[in-house]
């Protein structure tokens, strides 16, 4: 067989070929065929490296140097990596059909009714997809579908997802400007702010509210006690249905099966994913009350009206089954909530002891980290606000990456606020490993007291690629 398929390419790669590349050539494939900027940006940090075996917290590199895994796939890994009995459960259904839409699947069926008893309140119904993002939106449809209002209200900071529906209801510029105009009737508020809320409902046009119990990628931001309690009532009281997006926040990461049982609310829509396939299979669903889904699609003409081709698909929904189970017999939404206390109480003694450290936030195993800005000084008055403005950007990225390359601790900044780096280890991390992180942040937070001194601890010329990227 010819394996240069088209004039001037390279080669077929085989499966096998392509879990051999060196580090170069998976650069190279990247930066010729996925996105080349993004190749330049991890790489500056060295986070590019290429990982080839993943169990439970720990990664092993071609050197089969062990690293910690404190990112946790953005909180999809509670499980952490390769749980075996996640695994087992995808190869029990393999001679199962995957995809049969001529058929109802009993798996799917299953799961959506386990969910059901997971769920807070009356919530029933699920729709199942593949992402977050399609979680929002099947949301959005929900909700308008079944109110027959078009508005919607999000927050500030917040982060719902890239797709066009999720990314009109997500909070910061820089991702939505490119893409405009995207869905109107969007208006977004302060999180957090329960008055400004009531203002924007106070018209009774507004479909959704929707919102996250902690903001993730707003940079671990817990809102005021009592706050989802007050939503609770207010979309209550207007006729406005509440979406919750526990996609990052559910299945016991803060210490609670979902995050919205802190305040003791149900959602009207609960939107879920990442962690929901196990950690091995791309599995979302938002799920509902009977009286909202049969308004939207309670008739045969309305049934077929939201659908997706590999949403509930077998393999995926048997992960789902197994992860459901396992979250329930290991009690993993304790763990979180015992190993996160544990861990805060550490870290905030580290924020006593080392200004660096500006703050420490967040509730079980989702904790936020926010190191603190340079003083407007010299050097930033000779670069121009250049170093300010690095700073803002990088400062978190620069943390991250000495944990990386130091420490071989796997974390990374939020999306939305740069300067905070998130810790979202697997539920199942041990003390120990906790211990070690600890241990790696101290050494950190001792030897450097702000951005110049990242800056000369990187090893690498990272200011002058940034000033030429700026």
């Amino acid at each position: 067989m010819k394996r240069q398929i088209k004039d001037n390419m390279p080669e077929f790669i085989g499966l096998r070929e392509a879990m051999e590349l060196s580090r170069e050539q998976n650069r190279e494939n990247h930066r010729k065929f996925i996105n080349p900027e993004l190749v330049n940006l991890m790489g500056l940090l060295n986070f590019d490296k290429c990982f080839v075996k993943a169990q439970g917290a720990s990664l092993w590199d071609k050197d089969n140097d062990e690293y910690l895994d404190f990112l946790g796939g953005y909180g999809a890994l509670n499980l952490g990596h390769n749980h075996p009995e996640i695994n087992a459960a995808v190869e029990a259904v393999k001679e199962f059909p995957n995809l049969l839409q001529a058929a109802l699947n009993p798996l799917a069926g299953a799961l959506a009714r386990n969910l059901a008893l997971f769920t807070p309140g009356e919530l029933q119904y699920s729709f199942f997809s593949n992402s977050g993002a399609e979680a929002v939106e099947g949301a959005l449809k929900l909700a308008r579908a079944s109110t027959g209002r078009t508005k919607f209200i999000s927050c500030e900071g917040s982060f719902h997802g890239k797709s066009f529906g999720a990314l009109s209801v997500t909070g910061r510029e820089k991702y939505r400007k490119p893409f405009a105009p995207l869905l109107p009737g969007v208006d977004f508020i302060p999180y957090g702010d329960a008055k400004a809320l009531e203002q924007a409902l106070s018209q009774k046009d507004v479909a959704a509210f929707i919102v996250e119990p902690i903001q993730g990628e707003g940079g671990i931001i817990v809102p005021p006690e009592g706050y989802l309690k007050k939503v609770r009532d207010i979309c209550t009281t207007y006729n406005t249905l509440l979406i919750v997006d526990e996609i990052q926040t559910g299945f016991g990461r803060t210490g609670k099966l979902f995050a919205c049982e802190e305040d003791g609310i149900v959602p009207d829509i609960l939107c879920l994913s990442k962690s929901f396939g196990g950690g091995v299979m791309s599995l979302a669903a938002y799920t509902t009350t009977e009286k909202i889904w049969k308004k939207a699609y309670g008739s045969i003409e309305k049934a077929t009206l939201h659908t997706s081709t590999f949403g509930g698909n077998s393999r995926a929904v048997a992960a789902g089954i197994a992860t459901l189970e396992i979250l329930f017999r290991d009690d993993l939404s304790r763990q979180a909530a015992e190993k996160g206390e544990y861990l805060m109480g550490k870290l905030q003694e580290l924020q006593k002891k080392y200004p660096f450290l500006k703050e420490v936030r967040g509730r079980g195993l989702m904790i936020g980290l926010e190191f603190a800005q340079p003083e407007k000084g010299l050097l930033n008055r000779l670069t121009g606000g250049t170093v300010e403005k690095l700073a803002s950007e990088y400062l978190g990225a620069m943390v991250a990456g000495e944990l990386l390359n130091k420490h071989r601790i796997v974390t990374a900044y939020t999306l939305n606020n740069p300067n905070v780096i998130r810790l979202e280890p697997p539920l199942i991390v041990s003390y120990e490993q906790l211990d070690t992180l600890l241990a790696a942040l101290e050494e950190i937070c001792s030897k450097n007291r702000g951005f110049g001194d990242m800056v000369l601890a990187s090893g690498k010329t990272i200011l002058s690629s940034f000033v030429k990227k700026s």
